[in-house]
């Protein structure tokens, strides 16, 4: 069988809220959002396999205490259940960052007491969400944005903001969709990097901080990079 992983960031205070964790980078996307400054893993092989990354988690607990199954798109990965069950039999909280695509998976990882986290990416709402994306389905992300409001783990929604792909038009209906449907966490604005290898050619965005912390409608928003 196939390397799941891409890569193992051994060790990170940013990625799991209050929690010291490592990152596992399973390669291949089912998306090819045009800011991704991840195009290695996207397109790349893998180079670590399943038996690996289980002995390099063995190997750190006690010294961690969360596992970020991250990409890509983790979740497209036939191989990732198993790792999530090894990493939580190992005593490890559990923390995805996904697109959404795969609203069942999520469900079974919620439904199987083996998540406790999740980042969700919100890419941008109707013609934005695909041309931002390329490919993927805006209806998987709202299967899986429904299930996680009506779960009982934490979750936050994020969106890369680049300011030729979203407008802060764009943005604040973004903000109201979610209200709408009922978020109430934070809503984290990630400024897209700038001269970093992108799966597209973009300029620069221009965002600045002050701009992207607009208006005051009941969500907070957190301005990231």
């Amino acid at each position: 069988m196939a390397n799941a992983l891409y890569d193992i960031t051994p060790f990170t205070l940013l990625d799991y809220p209050n929690k010291a964790a490592c990152i596992l980078w399973f390669v291949g996307c089912n998306m090819r959002c045009q800011y991704c400054y991840n195009p290695d893993i996207v397109f790349g092989k893998g180079k670590i396999g399943i038996d690996q990354a289980e002995a390099f988690l063995k190997s750190r607990k006690g010294l961690l205490q969360a596992v970020v199954f991250s990409g890509g798109e983790c979740t497209m990965h036939p191989d990732m259940m198993s790792l999530v069950k090894i990493a939580k039999s190992l005593g490890y909280l559990i923390k995805v960052d996904t697109n959404g695509a795969r609203p069942k998976l999520i469900k079974s990882l919620i439904d199987n007491d083996l998540l406790d986290y999740v980042a969700l990416d919100f890419k941008g709402l109707g013609e934005r969400f695909h041309e931002i994306t390329v490919s993927g389905s805006f209806e998987a992300f709202e299967e899986t944005l429904d299930i996680l409001l009506n779960a009982n783990i934490q979750f936050e929604v994020r969106t890369t903001a680049h300011s030729q792909l979203l407008t802060a038009a764009d943005l604040q209906e973004m903000l109201k969709f979610l209200e709408d449907r009922g978020y109430r966490n934070n809503y984290y604005l990630q400024k897209a990097l700038n001269n970093v290898k992108m799966i597209a050619e973009l300029g620069d965005s221009n965002y600045r901080d002050e701009e992207l912390r607009f208006g005051d409608n009941g969500l907070r928003i957190i301005v990231r990079g």
